[in-house]
């Protein structure tokens, strides 16, 4: 198989899965627990939150372990918003946003907030100044993603921050798929509360963290016992955890480089699609962008069968993000950038890890010209 959907799920770091593997065997107890073997869980759980602190610029006591990126997103929104309610019920955020956004502020809109979706341009870009004029006295939450999903353009978090900061406004930075993928310190680019997921890192899935700066102080929503300073009730997931943390002190030393030899990957793939194939598009801001994702939109090449044709070679991408899998109904990022319907459906997400090497890229160039041109109906 070659993999070339990191943004989906990365695959498990050798360090991650070596240092996970002890709390998956041997390792038993509950965290809370005051014997020997509920210890060795909480020192281990205190390590790992030491290790994202020091990777997200924050305090370790503002990292608050959750199940992933979506419980992340809705523990930031709901939570901001139904802390802030007394002050506002108005809350900004894009309309290219992965669902776990989307559909937070869209239950909220059910009870009452007010939600302005902002457009982005044709090549995915945010404008400042819509975002400037989109809000109001009554405004309590900014929600921008760092990097988006499908496209992989970069949005500008610090001036985001900073936009935020002087009307006094709490920023919720969706940072799950720029993680680790871009440098992001929380405290510099004025984020308050920023979200991400461990299996976007090489860790396991089933954790994740929100990372809550200074004074905010979003309402919990699992209720339950006094876990991770009473902000997420449940035992922690400790193996998860510890992967997360692992993961944060492996790219802490790595991440430059990994970011410069997978962009030189991406570059060589795209480059070969577009050489290939004249109707072969890439789509996104070619100057902020993550190095690692191309989103390719193969005009007269339903993506779907692209996709299964590519699968049956032993190539995984995706024709949009993961959270879409199985439906049919075109992208939202998309057609929020203006893609015309026609060419929203084919479309295929290219993302590489620190896995994917030249030969397979070059496998890739090799068998999908061929496949697209068969496929393709004028």
């Amino acid at each position: 198989m070659i993999y070339m959907d990191v943004n989906a799920s990365a695959p498990l770091r050798p360090e991650v899965a070596d240092k996970c593997l002890p709390f998956l065997r041997e390792l038993h107890g509950n965290p809370s627990s005051i014997h020997a073997a509920g210890r060795k869980l909480r020192a281990a759980i205190d390590e790992a939150r030491d290790c994202v602190a020091a990777f997200f610029g924050c305090a370790p006591r503002e990292v608050i372990f959750v199940s992933g990126g979506s419980e992340a997103d809705n523990l930031a929104i709901k939570g901001v918003a139904r802390a802030l309610r007394g002050k506002g019920n108005h809350i900004v955020t894009t309309a290219v946003e992965h669902p776990a956004v989307l559909n937070a502020c869209r239950d909220l809109a059910d009870d009452g907030f007010e939600i302005a979706y902002l457009d982005v341009d044709r090549q995915g870009r945010l404008d400042l100044d819509r975002l400037k004029a989109a809000l109001t006295d009554r405004t309590i939450l900014i929600s921008i993603m760092a990097a988006n999903n499908e496209t992989g353009v970069v949005f500008p978090v610090a001036q985001i921050g900073e936009i935020a900061a002087a009307r006094g406004i709490a920023f919720h930075c969706d940072a799950v798929q720029a993680a680790g993928r871009l440098p992001l310190d929380a405290a510099a680019a004025k984020i308050d509360l920023l979200s991400l997921s461990g299996h976007k890192l090489g860790a396991p899935s089933g954790g994740g963290a929100l990372i809550v700066r200074g004074n905010v102080k979003p309402h919990p929503q699992i209720h339950g016992g006094l876990q991770e300073f009473g902000r997420r009730a449940g035992t922690e997931n400790a193996a998860a955890i510890v992967g997360l943390g692992e993961a944060c002190a492996v790219l802490q030393k790595t991440m430059t480089d990994e970011i410069r030899r997978v962009g030189a990957l991406r570059d060589r793939l795209e480059c070969g699609l577009r050489t290939a194939l004249s109707f072969a598009t890439a789509i996104g801001d070619k100057q902020s962008r993550l190095s690692n994702t191309s989103l390719m939109v193969f005009a007269g090449v339903a993506a779907d069968s692209l996709l299964v044709n590519l699968d049956l070679a032993g190539i995984a991408v995706s024709s949009g993000s993961a959270c879409a899998a199985g439906t049919v109904r075109p992208s939202h990022v998309l057609a929020a950038m203006g893609l015309p319907p026609d060419l929203n459906k084919c479309a295929l997400r290219f993302s590489l890890g620190i896995h994917n090497t030249e030969a397979e890229v070059d496998d890739v160039l090799r068998i999908l010209p061929a496949m697209a041109v068969r496929l393709r109906k004028p």
